[in-house]
């Protein structure tokens, strides 16, 4: 299973980004995606997951109402839109594949991820 992610970069405090995550060697649709971030001297923290249909997503509580996860199981792909960043948002952002098929509820532990992306780096200026 390979996850690449993609769409990182600077960008000024209220400004967006959206970042993307490709992902191959598995059946895609089967699985919850989730988006996690590590900031310097941090450890990995939940951000955001999708459920397998897409049907249902979950929010940290620091980006809820601002990042949207979403994805296209035709095209293998999970996105994370990011609106309204804060320099606290800065950070490396990891997609993440979860470990078991068909899983359900909330899906925000680390543990629960099996496969991860190389991350993708978001700095957000003041």
């Amino acid at each position: 299973v390979q996850l690449q992610a993609s769409g990182g970069g600077l960008v000024q405090a209220g400004g967006s980004l959206r970042l993307s995550c490709a992902a191959s060697g598995r059946t895609f649709s089967r699985y919850y995606m989730g988006w996690f971030r590590q900031a310097p001297g941090k450890e990995r923290e939940f951000v955001a997951s999708i459920s397998w249909t897409g049907g249902n997503t979950y929010y940290s509580d620091s980006v809820k109402g601002r990042f949207t996860i979403s994805r296209d199981n035709a095209k293998n792909m999970v996105y994370l839109q990011m609106n309204s960043l804060k320099p606290e948002d800065t950070a490396i952002y990891y997609c993440a594949s979860d470990r078991e098929s068909w899983a359900a509820g909330r899906r925000s532990e680390v543990q629960w991820y099996a496969y991860w992306g190389q991350g993708t780096l978001v700095t957000v200026s003041s």
